[in-house]
């Protein structure tokens, strides 16, 4: 195994082939500047050895110093680093606080009831079985010889601990040998070869080891690397000499695991314009209210100026400020009368607008949408919130539905496109609707206005489910004649809306009370000029 302090030296130890990773302790203080003598906490620990785990397929054993204090924290310890995926934790037999086993002086043991203590609250707290519990002797470590290491190692085998770690700080591994030499034991044992580097990994494990750790060669390495880079880059006074000892930045990006990211982008990734295309349906001529007949005799409705913008421009600009930054408008009366250069705006015609409803004119532009569509009325001016709630919509199709029915005209029959919800719309009760979308029953011209819940406000989003029912059902309506009873050419968007519904399609609302208007009439358009010079002051 090889010693390791974050996830990319994880994916380095992992790629040059060894069998697991040991989170040094000594590793991640010294990476965090600080010294290895117990000055990191737990949290500290696990976060980096978690980082490791996270990135690799192969085992990571923790270093856990002393178990971070008694048998109340080892047990709490266990938990923790088992549920972070972590292999085996390992624990030495010295006084809180430790100091690294290699510093001279002070290396006191901790007394062996106590450590004992430590281990049976670590086996008690355990709860997949393949976790294992490494007890480490630093007995050889403080002077104590041979009889205290064995001593220890086989009290602490009784008491349940997994492995022994055996530590040395001689020059050569001749005291290992006798230890393994007086061993009968055979739960394994692990060293850590850092004084005694001559020793082979083949000549410790003919010894007995079945584990052996490279603790912290690593940082070692990277540290003597990053030195020699830094003063070449200094005398140099560039990078020069150096670009061609290190890491070229290919290399890095695929550790970071870029390659595997731009992969997942391709399947999964959508920016919002690939997301969804909006569809303006706006072909046909404006005869609502019979005040806005006079201007729709010489402009069709998307040119009407609103305080210096056309609506078409005003819709554009919504949808762009929502994120959606792909818009087909579908013209007709009067196409060559609207203004879309320089706007961002496809435009496709329907020529038959004269004698087709709105649905035709959807059905320009919804065979080519690959992804999601936002239908959008030709006549209504709204703000970009209206699309953002629209969106998050949870069924395959969402409509803009609002409660108020408009000021002053809730009582309007046969002229607003209504909607009925299927379930308690929790009517004599405030409500939230942020994330409220109440399935629609009903939707048309025709309902009863007492017992309708709201308006159509003219949004429709379709998500890519919603796009093909919405193929689905229109081609069965032109081929077999299915469909709404005025005739498929004729049906206007609420019409094929209720036979999706009637068919099994979940429909749902997203409610508003306000961010929206429709240009219905004369006063309709005046009050929307004087909204939108209100806010420009």
């Amino acid at each position: 195994m090889i010693g390791s302090h974050n996830a990319l030296t994880a994916k380095l130890g992992e790629q040059a082939g060894f069998d697991g990773l040991w989170a040094s302790g000594f590793e991640i203080s010294t990476i965090h500047g600080v010294p290895d003598a117990n000055i990191l906490t737990m949290t500290e620990f696990l976060q980096a050895a978690e980082e490791m785990s996270r990135v690799v397929q192969i085992p990571v054993i923790a270093d856990c110093d002393t178990g971070f204090g008694n048998s109340n924290n080892v047990a709490h310890m266990v938990r923790k680093y088992e549920a972070a995926g972590i292999a085996a934790v390992s624990i030495e037999d010295k006084k809180f606080p430790k100091v690294n086993s290699f510093i001279p002086g002070r290396q006191e043991l901790a007394p062996i009831g106590e450590f004992v203590g430590k281990i049976m609250a670590a086996k008690s707290a355990q709860k997949d079985p393949d976790f294992m519990i490494i007890a480490r002797v630093e007995a050889l470590i403080s002077g104590w010889g041979l009889e205290e290491a064995l001593r220890r190692a086989n009290t602490y085998a009784e008491a349940g601990a997994d492995a022994i770690l055996m530590h040395s700080k001689a020059k050569t591994a001749d005291e290992l040998a006798a230890f393994f030499k007086a061993w009968d034991r055979s739960i394994p044992v692990v060293v850590v070869p850092t004084t005694y580097y001559a020793s082979t990994g083949r000549e410790l494990a003919a010894m007995g080891a079945k584990v052996v750790i490279y603790a912290n060669q690593g940082l070692r390495a990277a540290t003597t690397a990053i030195q020699s880079t830094f003063r070449d880059i200094l005398e140099a006074d560039g990078t020069a000499t150096v670009e061609g000892t290190i890491a070229p930045m290919a290399e890095l990006f695929e550790l970071q695991g870029m390659t595997e990211m731009k992969r997942q982008e391709k399947i999964f990734l959508r920016s919002d314009d690939e997301r969804v295309v909006a569809i303006i349906a706006a072909a046909g001529v404006h005869k609502v209210d019979p005040s806005m007949r006079a201007i729709a005799e010489t402009i069709p409705i998307s040119a009407l100026d609103l305080s210096g913008k056309t609506l078409l421009e005003r819709q554009a600009e919504a949808l762009r400020t929502a994120g959606v930054k792909k818009h087909t408008v579908v013209l007709g009366y009067l196409a060559d009368h609207v203004k879309t250069e320089g706007t961002g705006v496809e435009v496709a015609i329907n020529e038959d607008w004269e004698t087709t409803g709105n649905l035709q004119s959807i059905f320009r532009v919804l065979p080519s949408v690959k992804e999601g569509a936002l239908v959008v009325y030709g006549d209504i001016l709204f703000e970009p919130e209206m699309v953002t709630r629209l969106l998050r919509g949870p069924g395959p199709i969402t409509l803009l539905v609002d409660r108020s029915f408009g000021s002053g005209r809730k009582r309007e029959p046969g002229k607003r496109e209504l909607v009925q919800f299927a379930g308690d719309p929790g009517e004599g009760h405030r409500v939230l609707t942020l994330n409220r979308y109440p399935a629609i029953r009903k939707i048309g011209k025709s309902l009863d206005v007492d017992a309708s819940h709201g308006e159509f406000a003219g949004l429709a989003y379709l998500n890519p489910e919603g796009v093909q029912f919405a193929r689905k059902f229109f081609g069965e309506a032109e081929d077999n004649g299915a469909g709404p009873a005025r005739g498929i050419r004729k049906a206007g968007l609420v019409d094929f809306l209720q036979y999706m519904i009637d068919e099994g399609v979940t429909v749902t609302a997203a409610e508003t009370t306000s961010g929206w208007t429709e240009l219905h009439s004369l006063d309709d358009y005046r009050h929307a000029c004087a909204q939108l010079l209100a806010e420009q002051r």
